[in-house]
């Protein structure tokens, strides 16, 4: 320890304490704490084109490290010029810590063995606020985030009659009993496309804890109504959305009328008569949109599911033969129903590769995707892993994406998980063929990693920012902790502590985009009922919620439009709870918070 005679001053400490306020700090860092394994960062928005001087010091005045600032510059990604402190060499904990950059001060800060214990557990639970069907209970949640269940016993037919291009919709002659699940965003639909990547992801984490005998999420460590039947609560919270997916698949024998092969919603489409048996419907949701704020047992709007299209039918495909090969030592029936129908949804996608999301409403999410060859290589991957059979390798083994991982997953962009199931899991690919996807895996990892030496806020993305950017970088923070399972090389957990550090204060706006985290945490997400910033008999949102972050590309709400041409890729957002394109939270955005989280506490101690 390099001890110091100087100690602050009145005035040094005036200003130590000033930055613990909820103002921009002048020096950003993690605001939760640093790992004392890990990298150790910080970045200064700073003019000067010289390094300045750093010093590491605790509350006392006694300084622990000192060293000079690394000048990035212009940073085109936050607007700023801006200075890197990198202390990584100090590798003690401690409490209540600062860093002076040249006149500036940081917060007060730790560097703890585990600084963030609680959020793996904090980000699940919010998969069980955001069930639907259920009373949230005021024991497991706390009285002001207790709530009646939101459509209960749902019952819902098709939507029908005149979308907004003129088109003439027919409907269903069949009424589906599909309550449960979760509430996909901020507002009350049930998608089941972006259900299939937050669900994947869940059951994902599950499987590697469980070859890993981890004891993370283990029984009665959630807060959830079944803790204490002996299974992993992770694994009972998946089941809730799981089982809603399979309600969502159209009843055998059923022929229905859809714009088959039609790409886009335009004026006379024409409909044609399919065999629908086993496809999967591509949602549930409003009439209308509905006001906020609104608890979800108050909604008024008439209640529709929409036509099935093949990518809803291959998420559910994937998502069943990922839950036949999970559920298998647990509950051989469930696993069973599972794959059941898995085959059933392969079969019917096989059938109808070309229905898409065409059904033009108001009231809930498009989430329209004409390319779906992603989810094909995605379903037979999920299949053959499961099954080990011919027709689901060879499916995969044609597809372009069983040679490469192109970028970071996300609802419209599956074919990574499929590469990652086959990468991670025991299957008969050839050893050969397995070791080749790891590899593929770290490329994608070596192209994050690059682009993080190109952000001044080590950032591992280096581009615009799109609507939910906080998880396409979580995302990318999954597969760089898959490259390190792969290799063991170090350099991709350091990857992951960057992304985490930035969802957690380190980034232009000094902000904690994670709720009940850090000096300056998001608290006003877009959300139907965590809408206390709209109106006071409105709870404030619970721990663990992620903002969907900034957003320069997809600036669609009225806030937002304010923003358009004025603020640099990071720096584009606003905590506001009628900025849904900004501040929206969802079920696809927290799951990989409840990975990358849960990944970095089973890792707190390792190497640099």
């Amino acid at each position: 320890m390099i001890r110091s005679s100087w100690l602050l001053s009145a005035a040094a400490l005036a200003a130590f304490s000033s930055a613990g306020a909820a103002e921009v700090a002048p020096v950003r860092l993690n605001q939760v704490g640093i790992l004392v394994g890990g990298p150790k960062r910080a970045v200064v928005p700073n003019a000067g084109k010289q390094p300045l001087a750093w010093s590491l010091m605790d509350f006392d005045g006694r300084v622990l490290a000192t060293g000079r600032t690394t000048v990035f510059g212009q940073d085109r990604w936050s607007g700023e010029h801006v200075h890197r402190v990198d202390f990584s060499r100090y590798r003690q904990p401690g409490k209540a810590l600062f860093l002076r950059v040249g006149a500036a001060a940081s917060r007060p800060f730790d560097i703890s063995a585990a600084p963030y214990p609680r959020l793996p557990y904090d980000a699940l639970a919010y998969f069980y606020h955001n069930r639907a069907g259920t009373p949230i209970e005021a024991s497991l949640v706390g009285q002001r985030w207790a709530r009646p269940a939101g459509h209960p016993n749902e019952r819902a037919t098709c939507v029908s009659g005149t979308d907004s291009k003129g088109n003439v919709w027919p409907g269903c002659p069949y009424t589906l009993e599909v309550s449960g699940g979760w509430y996909d965003a901020g507002d009350h639909g049930k998608y089941v496309v972006n259900a299939g990547i937050s669900l994947w992801t869940l059951l994902n984490l599950h499987e590697r804890l469980t070859a890993s005998g981890s004891r993370l999420f283990a029984d009665g460590t959630a807060a959830i109504p079944e803790r204490g039947n002996g299974l992993s609560d992770l694994l009972d919270e998946a089941r809730w959305q799981m089982d809603f997916l399979l309600k969502m698949q159209v009843p055998e024998g059923t022929r229905l009328r859809v714009p088959a092969g039609a790409k886009e919603t335009v004026p006379g489409l024409t409909f044609s008569e399919i065999d629908a048996s086993g496809m999967a419907h591509h949602k549930l949701a409003d009439e209308k949109w509905t006001s906020l704020p609104m608890r979800p047992d108050q909604d008024p709007e008439k209640r529709q599911l929409f036509p099935p299209t093949t990518a809803a039918t291959l998420n559910l495909a994937a998502n069943a033969a990922q839950c036949a090969r999970v559920w298998r030592q647990v509950d051989s029936a469930y696993a069973d129903r599972c794959l059941r129908g898995a085959e059933r949804a392969w079969a019917a996608a096989v059938r109808n590769p070309q229905v898409y999301a065409l059904a033009d409403f108001t009231g809930s999410g498009a989430y329209g995707d004409d390319e779906l060859g992603d989810e094909f290589y995605w379903a037979a991957a999920e299949l053959f892993a499961t099954t080990g059979e011919a027709p689901y390798r060879a499916a995969l083994q044609r597809s372009p994406h069983f040679r490469t991982v192109a970028g970071e997953p996300g609802w419209g962009s599956v074919a990574p998980l499929g590469t990652v199931t086959l990468a991670s899991f025991p299957n008969s690919l050839p050893n050969g063929e397995a070791r080749r996807l790891r590899q593929a895996v770290q490329s994608a990892a070596d192209r994050f990693l690059a682009e993080r030496e190109r952000t001044g806020y080590l950032v591992p993305h280096a581009g615009n920012t799109v609507w939910g950017s906080n998880s396409n970088l979580l995302n990318r923070a999954m597969l760089l902790g898959l490259a390190y399972d792969f290799s063991g090389q170090d350099r991709y957990r350091s990857g992951v502590i960057d992304a985490m550090d930035y969802v957690l204060g380190r980034n232009p706006l000094d902000r904690s985009y994670v709720t009940g985290y850090g000096a300056r945490p998001m608290v006003n997400p877009h959300h139907r009922f965590w809408a206390n910033s709209l109106d006071p008999r409105f709870p404030p949102p619970p721990r663990g919620a992620l903002s969907g972050g900034p957003n320069n590309t997809a600036m669609t709400d009225e806030v937002a439009a304010t923003l358009r041409g004025k603020c640099a890729a990071q720096a584009c957002w606003l905590d506001d709870a009628r900025a849904y394109s900004l501040n929206e939270v969802a079920i696809n955005w927290n799951a990989p918070l409840v990975w990358v989280s849960a990944w970095l506490a089973e890792r707190p101690g390792e190497r640099k």
